[in-house]
């Protein structure tokens, strides 16, 4: 049966949406409002909460997006504008998040789905749940605590959480915060012997996974950062300088750094894949791949797993979304290695879409880093504990007890 509206309710309809197209347009709202309106009117219902009153606490939480409009309110405009950007236009970035859309959830009746078990086991870990963190860096720019907030909330909600090269707490710190030792992104640099000494630190550590991050390889245009940076009157040179080997960078202590400007590097090639195979003992993982071809050659060059990413839309100006490109990656693939994915996961509706179309478990970013910016701790634990009720709740209208049962006949 189709509702009414009064005139009066069309035309607060009307001046709704076009404020929060005002908010699409305004250059301190801009990257998130555009975001949130590139989807029609559910994310005119996103874009709405924007507008609402910020929470004052994790508790009054109703989704993550509660959290970004939090984080926003207590972030400088620099580093808000740094975790928003993506690059260029941010089509890449939009992308990521619009992909979702395109599937639906079959939902199933009937079934006994009193006892739900996420738990699952990849790359020889046993897993409570398929949500993992993301690598994120320099997370003390959100919240004094940092990454050890994050690992603390990661243990408390049970999810593994991965360590980004550019961390600003050392990878003794937070595996002591999260009690046993957490996976690691590696950033190539030009020099070998600084790839060889992470290395050799995070394998000491107990680091039995290594993520190597294969998408960053020149200087990237976040438009959306510089314009946020332009009304910021701080002296941001030690949070956004491009020097990336600073004293709050605890990784790169005791290497020598000489001559090594930056951890983006354009002449990276498989021959690092094959040498950093006989390197070390830790399970590789590339992060970075989207294509047939490149999927592939990292099954012919022995790696153990793909993360499926384009860097949160922070890498190439593809205008091409993470979920879109997994498909054509698991098909190269043909099941010889696990196959992750990240960008634009922002329900556990995504969460379960992803794994319904073949990722294995799926990582997030921003979404806990609102948390930790937002509250901390407590809202890094919040913003997973909702992902996992939305997710647990996809899995009972699907049908489905257990990861196993989550198939492609799950999604149209």
């Amino acid at each position: 049966m189709r509702t009414l509206r009064s005139p009066q309710s069309h035309a607060a309809l009307a001046n709704r949406r076009a404020f929060l197209k005002f908010l699409a347009g305004s250059p301190l709202f801009a990257p998130a409002a555009r975001l949130l309106l590139s989807e029609g009117s559910l994310s005119e219902t996103h874009a709405a909460a924007a507008v609402e009153p910020v929470i004052a606490s994790p508790e009054a939480a109703l989704n993550v997006f509660n959290f970004e409009t939090a984080a926003r309110a207590k972030l400088p405009p620099a580093h808000w504008g740094y975790l928003a950007t993506g690059v260029e236009d941010d089509a890449t970035l939009r992308a990521n998040r619009s992909a979702f859309s395109k599937y639906h959830i079959r939902p199933r009746r009937l079934v006994d789905v009193r006892q739900i078990d996420a738990s699952t086991r990849l790359l020889g870990e046993e897993l409570a749940s398929p949500i993992l963190l993301a690598p994120v860096g320099s997370q003390k720019a959100f919240h004094d605590d940092g990454e050890v907030a994050v690992a603390r909330g990661a243990k408390a909600q049970r999810h593994q959480m991965i360590l980004s090269t550019q961390t600003t707490s050392s990878i003794e710190d937070v595996n002591a915060a999260y009690g046993s030792p957490v996976w690691y992104q590696l950033y190539p640099t030009s020099s070998w012997e600084v790839t060889r000494g992470l290395l050799k630190r995070v394998q000491a550590a107990g680091c039995r996974v290594v993520t190597v991050t294969v998408d960053q390889l020149s200087f990237r245009s976040t438009e959306t950062f510089q314009r946020f940076r332009r009304t910021d009157d701080r002296d941001c040179a030690e949070c956004h300088s491009p020097r990336v080997f600073g004293r709050h960078k605890p990784m790169y202590q005791g290497l020598n750094t000489t001559g090594v400007t930056s951890n983006l590097y354009a002449g990276l090639t498989w021959d690092f894949v094959d040498r950093l195979r006989q390197e070390t003992t830790m399970k590789i993982v590339l992060k970075g791949i989207v294509t047939r071809e490149d999927a592939r050659l990292s099954v012919e060059h022995g790696v153990d797993g793909i993360l499926v990413s384009n860097h949160g839309g922070r890498a190439e100006e593809s205008g091409w979304g993470t979920l879109d490109s997994l498909p054509e990656v698991l098909e190269a693939v043909a099941g010889k290695m696990p196959v992750l994915i990240d960008g634009g996961i922002r329900r556990g509706t995504d969460v379960f879409k992803a794994l319904a179309l073949g990722a294995r478990a799926v990582c997030i970013g921003r979404p806990y880093i609102w948390g930790l910016a937002a509250f901390g701790q407590a809202g890094v634990e919040k913003v997973l504990n909702l992902l996992r009720l939305e997710l647990d709740l996809a899995m009972k209208h699907a049908g489905t007890r257990t990861l196993r049962d989550i198939t492609r006949n799950c999604v149209g």
